[in-house]
């Protein structure tokens, strides 16, 4: 079966609900993936503006930035759980693909 972009049913509320995350999720990994995790950035973590040092997620968005760039040695040692959240994002894209695509079938 061929997709035909004109018999998408925006106004389905599983696609309007679903379809933002989807982009969402995308845009953020191709972010990750094309930045370059060696230079600081702006952080948008609470706890690093409110001054405090620690946080559990430190790491993470650079750690994902280097797993998406082959560099998984990197990666797990930016943030050891690096592969698992990237396993994690992967799944919530399909899960909401899937999702998707039900409703427009």
């Amino acid at each position: 079966m061929k997709f035909n972009p004109l018999s998408i049913r925006f106004e389905d509320p599983v696609f309007r609900s679903s379809l933002p995350e989807l982009i969402f999720w995308v845009l953020a990994l191709l972010a990750l993936a094309l930045s370059n995790p060696l230079h600081s950035h702006f952080s948008i973590c609470p706890l690093a503006l409110a001054g405090i040092n620690w946080c559990p997620g430190c790491g993470l968005g650079h750690a994902i930035s280097f797993a998406l760039q082959g560099r998984i040695t990197a990666a797990l040692q930016s943030h050891p759980l690096s592969l698992f959240a990237l396993a994690v994002i992967f799944h919530r894209i399909l899960q909401l693909s899937l999702k998707i695509k039900a409703t427009q079938s």
